[in-house]
C-alpha cells in the first residue's frame, strides 16, 4: 500500500471501531461511569494503571477499585482516613497489590492538594510535539511524598526508554475530543496533536505489517518512530490510529 493507501485503509478501521459498540470490552468504560471531572480523571487513572494483562480482568479489577472506594473516587481520595485505607489492603491485579493501591491514593491525594489536580501536572509540562516528557514529570511529582518503592513501577517513565503504554492510553482518554463516545475528552488544555499511541503487543505488531515501524521492541524508540509515522497520516489527530491498530490486532487478528 501507498501512504494515500494506507491512510485510507486506516481511516477505515477507525470509523470501524472508534464507537460506543467499543467501550463495552474495554478498560474506558470505567471512567465513563462517572460524570464529575474529578471521579472520571480518577477512576480513568487507576483503571488505565492496571490495564495490563487479561482484559475482563482488568474490567473485573476496576470496578472493584471503584466498589472498595464507595464508587465515589475524588471524594475517597480527598477525605479518607486510615482507616478507610484497610480495606485496600485485600485488592491484588498480578502484581499490583494492595499496598500499591495505598500508594497511588496518597499519591493522588498529593496531587490535588499540592499540585491543582491532574490535568494541571500533565498540562504543566507538555511540549511542543509530545507528552513524554510531561509524563516523567508527573511520576516525579506524584511519588514525591513517601511511599513503598515498588510502588514506583506501576507508573512508567519514557525519559528511561518506556513506552508508557497505559498513560499513553490515559491521555488519549482524557484529551481526545472527537464526540465519538469513546474517549471521554474532559481535558482542555492539552492537544490531541500531543499524543502518543498506546503501544503493545497488538498495535506493534499490526504498526510493524503495515510498515508503520520497523523496531523490533516495543520501546520507547519504537513509539517515537511509530509516533512520527501516524503525524504524517493525521497531524492534528494522530492517536486516533490506536483504534485501528488494536482492532485490527485483537479483533481481527491481522
Amino acid at each position: 500500500m501507498n501512504k494515500t493507501e494506507l491512510k485510507s485503509f486506516l481511516d477505515e478501521k477507525v470509523a470501524l471501531y472508534n464507537n460506543t459498540d467499543f467501550i463495552e470490552s474495554d478498560p474506558v468504560q470505567i471512567p465513563h461511569l462517572f460524570t464529575q471531572k474529578e471521579d472520571i480523571e480518577i477512576a480513568g487513572f487507576l483503571s488505565a494503571s492496571i490495564a495490563w494483562g487479561n482484559r475482563k480482568m482488568i474490567i473485573k479489577n476496576s470496578h472493584k477499585m471503584m466498589d472498595l472506594m464507595g464508587n465515589s473516587p475524588y471524594d475517597f481520595v480527598m477525605s479518607h482516613q486510615e482507616t478507610d485505607l484497610e480495606r485496600l489492603e485485600s485488592f491484588v491485579h498480578r502484581t499490583f497489590n494492595g499496598q500499591d493501591f495505598i500508594g497511588f491514593i496518597k499519591g493522588l491525594q498529593h496531587i490535588y492538594q499540592n499540585h491543582g489536580g491532574l490535568e494541571s501536572v500533565f498540562a504543566k509540562h507538555q511540549e511542543s510535539n509530545s507528552m513524554q516528557k510531561s509524563i516523567s514529570e508527573f511520576k516525579k511529582i506524584f511519588f514525591e511524598i513517601p511511599h513503598q518503592n515498588r510502588t514506583q513501577k506501576h507508573i512508567s517513565d519514557p525519559m528511561n526508554g518506556s513506552a508508557a503504554k497505559r498513560i499513553n492510553m490515559y491521555l488519549r482518554w482524557m484529551c481526545r475530543q472527537d464526540n465519538k463516545g469513546v474517549d471521554l475528552g474532559i481535558w482542555k488544555s492539552i492537544s490531541a496533536s500531543l499524543l502518543s499511541c498506546p503501544l503493545d503487543v497488538h498495535s506493534g505488531n499490526v504498526a510493524r505489517k503495515l510498515g508503520l515501524l520497523t523496531r523490533k521492541q516495543n520501546d520507547g524508540k519504537a513509539l517515537t518512530e511509530l509516533d512520527s509515522n501516524l503525524r504524517e497520516l493525521d497531524p492534528i489527530d494522530p492517536v486516533k490510529y490506536d483504534f485501528a491498530l488494536f482492532g485490527l490486532g485483537v479483533f481481527e487478528g491481522f
